[in-house]
Parts: C-alpha cells; sequence; structure tokens
C-alpha cells in the first residue's frame, strides 16, 4: 500500500511508463481522469518523484493586490513619523493615494512596525458630552526625561479637549509660583476664553491631601493658591481622584506623543534650545491631524467652531 499521495500517483502512472496499458485503458479502470494522468506523466518525467508532491492551490498573483510602491510608501512614512494606519491614510489621500486604514495596518503589521506587546483594555461605553472650545482644559505636568547640564527641568502642558490646541512651557520646577504663571499666561495666549480646567492633585495645584488641609478643615479650611487665581478669573476647578490619571485622559495621551515622537528623537545642549525646540514641536502638533477630530488638525477645528459660532 502506499504511504503518501505521491507514491499513490506513481502507482497509477507506472504501468504505463512500463508500456503495459494506454492511458485512455487506464483512465477507464483509474479512478482519476485522463487529464490528471497525462499531468502527473508530464510532471513525473520532468521532475521525478518529486514532481508528484501536492502543491498549493493558492493563486500567485491577485488583480487587487497594493502596488509595490504604494507599500513602500506606506512603510517609509510609518518609519518616518509613527503615525496609526488612519493617520497613514490620511496623509496618502494627499498624494491622492486610494487605500483603506486597516489594509495599512495589516502591510505594517506583517513587517513587524507595529508593538508586539499590548495589553488588552477592558472598553467602556461612555456618552461623551459635546464640548465647545475652552469649557475644559486639562492641565499636567511632565519632566523631561533628559537633564540639561545635569539639572531637571518640567514641562507644563494645558490641552483644549474639545479641539486640542495646546499650549506648553518649560520650568526649572513644579512649584505653585510657576503653576499660577502658567495659568496666567494660558488665559492671555488662549484663543479662546477658558470656563474650566482639570488637574491632578500635585500638590502644585491643591491642598486637598496635604495633612494641613485635613487637620485645619474642621475650624478654617486654607485655600490653595491655585484655586484663589481661579476664583479670580471666575474659572472653575475640577480634580480627578486621587489615582485616576485615566480621568485626564486627553492630557497623558499628549504626553505620549510627546516622549515618542518629540523628546526620543532631539537633544538638547542648553535650557533655551529645549525651550526652542519645543516651541516649534507644539507648533507642529497644533497643525497635526488627529484621530479624536476626524482628520482634522486643533487649528482647523478652531476656525470651524468659530465660523459655526458667526454663522
Amino acid at each position: 500500500m502506499p504511504n503518501s499521495t505521491k507514491e499513490e500517483k506513481y502507482r497509477w502512472i507506472k504501468p504505463i511508463l512500463d508500456k503495459e496499458i494506454s492511458i485512455k485503458n487506464m483512465a477507464r479502470v483509474c479512478p482519476f481522469s485522463e487529464r490528471s494522468l497525462k499531468y502527473w506523466l508530464v510532471t513525473f518525467r520532468k521532475h521525478g518523484m518529486e514532481g508528484l508532491e501536492n502543491k498549493s492551490t493558492r493563486p500567485k498573483s491577485n488583480p487587487k493586490e497594493t502596488s509595490i510602491r504604494t507599500k513602500e510608501r506606506i512603510i517609509e512614512l510609518r518609519k518616518e513619523t509613527k503615525k496609526c494606519a488612519l493617520k497613514l491614510k490620511w496623509d496618502l489621500k494627499e498624494e491622492k493615494i486610494s487605500i483603506h486604514e486597516r489594509t495599512i495596518g495589516k502591510i505594517i503589521k506583517r513587517e513587524g512596525l507595529t508593538r508586539r506587546y499590548r495589553v488588552r483594555r477592558i472598553k467602556y461605553k461612555y456618552i461623551k458630552a459635546r464640548l465647545k472650545q475652552g469649557e475644559l482644559i486639562e492641565i499636567d505636568i511632565k519632566y523631561v526625561p533628559k537633564k540639561v547640564k545635569d539639572r531637571r527641568y518640567y514641562q507644563f502642558t494645558a490641552i483644549d479637549c474639545a479641539t486640542r490646541w495646546r499650549y506648553l512651557k518649560i520650568y526649572n520646577d513644579c512649584s505653585s509660583f510657576n503653576a499660577l504663571k502658567f495659568l496666567r499666561e494660558l488665559i492671555q495666549i488662549a484663543p479662546f476664553e477658558v470656563r474650566a480646567i482639570k488637574t491632578d492633585n500635585d500638590s502644585c495645584f491643591t491642598n486637598r491631601h496635604n495633612g494641613g488641609y485635613i487637620k485645619s478643615i474642621a475650624l478654617f479650611p486654607k485655600e490653595h493658591v491655585f484655586d484663589g487665581l481661579c476664583s479670580k478669573y471666575g474659572i472653575i476647578h475640577y480634580l480627578i481622584d486621587p489615582g485616576k490619571p485615566q480621568q485626564n485622559g486627553t492630557v497623558e495621551r499628549s504626553h505620549r506623543s510627546d516622549q515618542e515622537s518629540f523628546y526620543d528623537r532631539i537633544k538638547f545642549e542648553s535650557e533655551e534650545e529645549l525651550k526652542y525646540q519645543l516651541r516649534l514641536w507644539n507648533m507642529y502638533y497644533n497643525d497635526l491631524k488627529h484621530c479624536g477630530l476626524n482628520g482634522l488638525t486643533p487649528n482647523q477645528a478652531l476656525r470651524l467652531e468659530v465660523q459655526n459660532v458667526r454663522t
């Protein structure tokens, strides 16, 4: 008995090769067609027993396959910008290349340009209220990962939840004095009225979790200077729950972009160079397309909302 498919095929064509029987007569007693017998004979005479091995029926070409030049352009943009598939789709659309974002995702995954280890997160269904510009600003502090001349610097970040417009500033410490200074500069430079801000429970923003506040809350609770400045300008100050940075998700996501696209790529030799490069990066960020804005940039979202208000 044959032990493999090629031995089975050889068993039926051997009498034909030995000229004991013709192909037509063999096809009458064989469970296979005359065409199959002829095909096996040709492949056996060309390649021997290896030619009788079963081959894949998968098509060797696809008329709808993405062109090699498009694939190379996708890989080139991914390595250069590290953008997601949706943002790459928008960039390619400007170059008059139409391709679906899932196809882009498969290409960059096949090339090993995606993250290998991802934490599967639980997806919650949130009801997101539509915000207007300036209605809620998230403020947070990110320390500059690399020291400049053996000195640590801190990045104060303010981002508008509606338009993703950002304002960044570098300070040499994260004190309440610099927090007040940053808020005053934000109110002056923001292209909209700041109505409410949301921060974490850092001591430069609040004293709710300090021992002195807890002891004096029954007798004479002391107001933090940051809350006093917010009250002066009529700004509502919200605090996230302790240990819940997800509630400040917009500014935390922007900090990840800062780390991957700015601090991991650019080196600084002095404080002035750090501030100059950060100013350029902030200008670029405000002209960068965002998935949360359906392909609009923060500056475009600002102009679009102003036009809607006027009309």
